[in-house]
């Protein structure tokens, strides 16, 4: 224990140094191979704003993505950062250590690392408890998502804020970059009678927001009205992927490996919400499409065909190992973006499953239930099933969409 805490107080040390370093510029471009040294907000908060949690006691609310550049764990950090006292952990879908597969109930714990008690935010409470934060005096929340609407950890973000405004203690959000870009703004709007754990708020499936900006839309508009503070980034700037800033990439959940994951997730993250397998129990999920009755020489055939900017598709064969088709042979295609500023991952996705939709109409089914709530609305799937066009479609929910462009430029902190 005790070369453990010297080990992190050094560590410690190094990332507080390191903080005040503003770049480390390597040449180029930013999006072109350019990596700028973002400082994400746990640092910014353990140089600048410690004044924020200096003598209070904190809950934390995150899971593996929570660390500084040189992953050390937020953990690790604030408990040995003078003056504060970590008493709470809080872990969201996947659980506090990142170990449980997708839709998994989490149950309490105590973390073997420090003894803490850890509470489940996805399980029977989906925001802390009274008796959960009868010891916290502010909630500090870290926790990288991927830019798209449907991800759980957005969700279980504004139930803590809900949770931290009834229990009058400050609620501070740590921000990290929107991995896919913070420009991009794609796809339908979320209709209200829509909401769900997997979108709860009327915000285009490609938000193009960091964590941070999106909880001072939340608080404001959506009536959440929590003591909110956002930590922001130094150096970010709103260009950036994820592998422009600098930071180690860690899995946020356990089928999101790679910023190429997150990048395509906006639109082939809606083949959950069908029987096609969305790649999931296989080394690429989201990026492998198909099912054992797809033919992927036609299928790839018909999909470069569709010239759409950015892409090409690869006919591909795999075997999931769990999920959809397990231990099943599958024919599809992999996705390969070529480049990320013209790609539309939504549109792509609508295009994709309408070519399946059209060449298997007795094979290919939609789960109306799930896919809906993925869309943010039942007439994208209805226009599927009708043949309608997806320029078409695109041209639906274009108002809308124009509307939440608007609407969040007054959030934007970079």
């Amino acid at each position: 224990m005790f070369g453990r805490t010297h080990a992190v107080l050094a560590m410690f040390a190094i990332s507080l140094a390191l903080c005040v370093v503003p770049t480390l510029a390597q040449g180029g471009d930013v999006g072109s191979g350019a990596v700028t040294a973002v400082e994400p907000g746990i640092s910014v908060l353990l140089h600048d704003r410690l004044d924020l949690i200096r003598g209070k006691n904190v809950g934390l609310i995150s899971n593996p993505t929570g660390v500084d550049r040189q992953l050390v764990s937020d953990v690790d950090l604030l408990e040995r950062a003078p003056g504060v006292h970590l008493v709470a952990l809080f872990g969201p879908e996947h659980g506090f250590r990142g170990a449980h597969q997708a839709g998994s109930g989490v149950g309490a714990e105590h973390d073997p690392e420090t003894g803490l008690p850890v509470y489940s935010l996805y399980g029977t409470n989906r925001g802390p408890t009274p008796g959960m934060l009868k010891n916290v005096d502010a909630l500090v929340f870290d926790i990288q998502p991927v830019g798209t609407r449907f991800y759980t950890f957005l969700y279980t973000m504004t139930d803590a804020m809900k949770a931290a405004a009834r229990a009058h203690i400050p609620f501070i959000v740590l921000d990290r970059p929107d991995p896919i870009d913070a420009i991009h703004v794609q796809g339908p709007v979320l209709e209200p009678g829509y909401a769900s754990f997997v979108g709860k708020y009327p915000i285009a499936l490609r938000y193009g927001m960091t964590v941070g900006e999106l909880a001072g839309l939340f608080n404001d508009r959506f009536g959440i009205h929590a003591d909110l503070t956002v930590v922001r980034m130094r150096g970010y700037k709103r260009s950036m992927y994820y592998d422009d800033t600098g930071l180690p990439w860690v899995m946020p959940s356990p089928n999101m490996p790679t910023l190429d994951t997150a990048l395509v997730y906006p639109g082939m993250g809606l083949f959950e919400g069908t029987n096609v397998s969305e790649g999931r129990g296989t080394t690429r999920p989201f990026e492998l499409i198909g099912a054992p009755w797809i033919d992927a020489e036609k299928l790839a055939r018909a999909m470069n065909a569709e010239h759409l900017p950015g892409v090409r598709f690869r006919p591909a064969y795999f075997t999931p190992t769990f999920s959809k088709y397990q231990g099943q042979s599958c024919g599809g295609i992999e996705i390969y973006v070529f480049d990320r500023n013209t790609f539309d991952p939504v549109v792509d996705a609508l295009a994709l499953i309408k070519a399946i939709h059209d060449a298997y109409p007795t094979q290919f089914k939609f789960d109306p239930g799930d896919f809906d709530r993925l869309a943010g609305n039942s007439w994208v799937r209805e226009d599927i099933e009708d043949g309608v066009s997806i320029k078409t479609m695109q041209k639906q929910w274009q108002k809308r969409l124009d509307t939440f462009k608007r609407e969040r430029k007054q959030y934007l902190l970079y």
